[in-house]
């Protein structure tokens, strides 16, 4: 994914000053479960979240190839506080591993006022809290589904839900001594007239800082995009101003989170994971040979790729798997039989045995695709296989 440009600051307001780490963000998909969907949220179904054990590592593995990361955000595919268990595992694995790095969090909110202490007391320093409208009414034209729990409600009911859930949850970090930034995307005819009370609104219960983003997509409605030109981002950072810090920032074509003013470009992470000096080979099971369809609890035998001397991918070797049985031995003993591969592929594979290969550094990618295209995908070569998903 290609870094964020930077943004231009629009103007600034008195106010706390901002507390911002050296280096770049890193952006870690670990949250599972989403709260709710915008009309012009992208048709195609995100990506699944990464286990926090794939996270940290990846995390790890860019820092000591020398990326320079100051911040550690989690961010996508759903919200961070729908699911709080990924979200915490995450913060502490970070934590315990890199306690010079700031952590924060993007998120709608909901639960905001319940998770404030925990995300404090897990190290999060920053939240970034994504308020579109403070009006239920306009709420309503903005949504296509809000579910504060597991199901979803009637979407007039959840408007008014989501905007005092934003609220209380703003005052709850607050006071949990967490930094609140909003960042609110400009809808021209629907929720512009909106940034100046949301502004005032969020820097009364404590945010300090706002960011403006212009949509990039109508709602659900045919046609370009109907996007809000500098005139009018200009003129509403100007009335945002007068409450909050704002920003006016420039999204990026995958929809991540932008870059900040100070010029920090956002690092987003990438899905898929790559080989190194000390594991250079992949590791499949298959019971064709040729295509990836065979479960890794069924698995007798891994197929072993790798770069041969000219550095394109091959079949190196085959290599046998611990006997099934016998719960999480059984994949202790596959990592330490794999410890020249960083990543196995398989059709389907349970969460314990993908967190334990994750600890030892291999991460377990499920695809039905083809082997030797899926294969060539992971080695930078084209895009033969199936998308892997973890």
């Amino acid at each position: 994914m290609n870094a964020a440009s930077p943004c231009t600051a629009v103007c600034a307001c008195s106010g706390s000053q901002s507390r911002r780490p050296s280096g770049k963000r890193l952006e870690l998909p670990v949250a599972n479960r989403a709260n709710a969907r915008l009309l012009s949220a992208p048709a195609a179904k995100a990506p699944p979240a990464m286990l926090p054990t794939e996270a940290a590592n990846w995390l790890a593995g860019m820092l000591s190839q020398g990326a320079d990361i100051g911040e550690v955000y989690i961010s996508g595919p759903g919200d961070p506080l729908a699911d709080i268990r990924p979200t915490l595992e995450t913060c502490r694995l970070v934590r315990d591993r890199h306690a010079d790095l700031q952590l924060g969090i993007t998120t709608l909110g909901i639960n905001g006022e319940q998770y404030a202490e925990a995300l404090a007391e897990h190290g999060v320093s920053t939240v970034t809290l994504q308020v579109e409208a403070v009006d239920p009414a306009v709420v309503k034209n903005l949504y296509a589904w809000i579910r504060p729990g597991t199901k979803n409600i009637p979407l007039s009911q959840a408007a008014g839900l989501l905007v005092d859930e934003q609220q209380r949850a703003i005052a709850a970090l607050q006071r949990a001594g967490l930094m609140v930034t909003v960042r609110t995307t400009v809808y021209p005819g629907i929720n512009d007239s909106q940034v100046a009370a949301i502004a005032e609104r969020m820097a009364g219960l404590g945010a300090e800082k706002m960011i403006l983003i212009p949509c990039t997509a109508c709602l659900n409605e045919p046609g370009p995009a109907n996007k809000p030109d500098n005139a009018l981002l200009a003129a509403l950072g100007e009335l945002a101003g007068q409450y909050l810090a704002t920003e006016i920032a420039e999204p990026t074509a995958d929809g991540m989170s932008p870059a900040t003013a100070e010029g920090d470009p956002v690092v987003a992470v990438g899905r898929l994971p790559q080989p190194s000096a000390a594991r250079p080979n992949v590791a499949v099971v298959s019971a064709s040979g040729m295509d990836i369809d065979l479960h890794l609890g069924q698995a007798a035998r891994a197929l072993i790729y790798g770069p041969r001397e000219d550095g394109l991918p091959c079949l190196l070797s085959t290599r046998a798997l611990p006997e099934p049985g016998g719960g999480g031995a059984r994949w202790e003993k596959l990592a330490d039989a794999f410890t020249d591969c960083f990543a196995l592929l398989t059709s389907g594979a349970g969460e314990n045995p993908r967190n334990i290969l994750s600890c030892h550094g291999i991460t377990v990618l499920v695809t039905d695709g083809n082997v030797e295209g899926t294969v060539d995908v992971l080695y930078g070569g084209g895009k033969k296989g199936k998308q892997c998903r973890r």
